[in-house]
């Protein structure tokens, strides 16, 4: 159950009245830390919902969801690759679904993009590599096969893939030579370019993509929906506010903290976060043609599983568009 703390609102001087808010405190699972969030609790707008989010790294998908589906999380944010494993596909890696769904679109994959190792200079150096991955049966392992096959590098033929968990810890394999190429993005991308790393190719060049959303389980959403929404209205406003230029200091600043970058690759990862394609989706609509990226891209790659199609994966009830905004 989310936590509440009362706080003093308004207190006017001399008057023994005080004014108390019920400040929600929302647990929320994360891969990487959001500057989005930070936004919103830096401009005040979270307070003003009577929201406090509290950032939960995950350090893999499995995990991510495993705490989801046992309330320890009352929302994730995540890729829909991993909502469509645990809802819909019982061999996912926990061996177990749930009644999980996604609320809001919240990015187009904020640059995206597979990696080579310091000083690679083509997919000819990648052959015999390591790639590392969140685990092999993911959204973002599915994107890392798909880039690679089309640069003539073949899934199970011209490298080894290892788990190493969530997208910092990949980064830091990367940088650290533990492998030789990954997917990065949310600015762990620019961090690893900025210390060598080669970007090899973009998830732009696949199809229409949704990077992130923000998914809970069907009793989270039952029990404070009210709590969901205001959540989802407060970071739907914010990215409404930063892809029309304000707050810029503001994530600026976040995103140097967050990310450990300096302030001209914040200014690169700010372009990033406002871009129309990779960028925040400041209505929160989850496209069907990027769901169905997700679908194509699973049953390409998981030899053996249960076929999806688009038409199917919808009818399961997975996108819970009730608390958008009405506007």
């Amino acid at each position: 159950m989310p936590l509440d703390s009362a706080v003093v609102k308004d207190l006017t001087p001399g008057s023994d009245v005080r004014t108390i808010a019920f400040v929600r405190t929302v647990r929320v699972g994360t891969f990487s830390p959001s500057v989005l969030v930070e936004v919103a609790a830096e401009t005040g707008a979270l307070r003003h919902a009577e929201l406090d989010v509290l950032e939960i790294p995950a350090t893999s998908s499995p995990a991510q969801f495993a705490a989801l589906m046992d309330g320890e999380l009352d929302a994730v944010l995540t890729n829909p690759d991993n909502v469509v494993a645990y809802r819909c596909l019982p061999n996912n890696p926990l061996s177990r679904t749930a009644d999980v769904r996604i609320l809001a679109a919240i990015d187009g994959g904020l640059g995206l993009s597979l990696f080579g190792q310091a000083g690679c200079a083509g997919p000819k150096q990648l052959r015999g590599g390591v790639l590392s991955v969140d685990a092999p049966t993911t959204g973002f392992a599915f994107i890392a096969y798909d880039l690679l096959d089309r640069l003539g590098l073949r899934k199970g033929d011209d490298y080894t893939i290892e788990a190493m968990g969530s997208t910092p810890r990949r980064t830091e394999a990367l940088l650290g030579a533990r492998c030789h190429m990954t997917i990065l993005n949310a600015g762990n991308d620019l961090r690893a370019e900025a210390e060598g790393a080669v970007r090899l190719s973009s998830v732009t060049g696949i199809g229409p993509y949704v990077g992130t959303v923000l998914a809970a389980r069907g009793e989270t959403i039952e029990r404070d929906g009210d709590m969901l929404a205001r959540l989802i209205e407060t970071l739907l406003q914010t990215a409404t506010d930063l892809v029309a230029g304000k707050h810029a200091d503001l994530a600026l600043a976040a995103t140097e903290r967050r990310c450990g970058l300096d302030r001209a690759t914040a200014e690169r990862y700010l372009k990033t976060l406002t871009d129309p394609a990779e960028g925040l989706i400041p209505d929160g609509w989850m496209s069907p043609d990027a769901l169905s990226t997700v679908i194509d891209l699973r049953n390409r790659y998981q030899p053996g599983a249960t076929k999806l199609t688009l038409k199917s994966v919808l009818g399961s009830g997975i996108v819970d568009d009730g608390l958008l905004p009405a506007s």
